[in-house]
């Protein structure tokens, strides 16, 4: 697990490892809006998890998910880190 700065910067380094397309939370899936693609829990897997920090506070910053699904696609999630447990 990483810990960067700022969001931006955990996007970047993750888009530089194919890491392309943006996925959200719904309640049993994963939904990316570009690709209109919903990934079930069996569908993909978690690469790589990393924490953003906003600031100095532990709870206020975000989970990083990197994901690849059985189809190929590779894409990351953004979850605060309130919710993230």
């Amino acid at each position: 697990m990483k810990n960067y700065e700022s969001l931006d910067n955990a996007l970047s380094d993750l888009r530089e490892k194919g890491y392309e397309d943006d996925f959200t939370t719904q309640t049993s899936c994963l939904y990316c809006s570009d690709l209109d693609m919903r990934l079930d829990p069996e569908d993909f897997h978690v690469d790589e998890i990393d924490r953003v920090d906003g600031n100095s506070n532990q709870g206020n910053g975000k989970m990083l998910y990197a994901i690849s699904s059985s189809a190929g696609v590779k894409g990351t999630i953004v979850v605060d880190g309130d919710s993230a447990a």
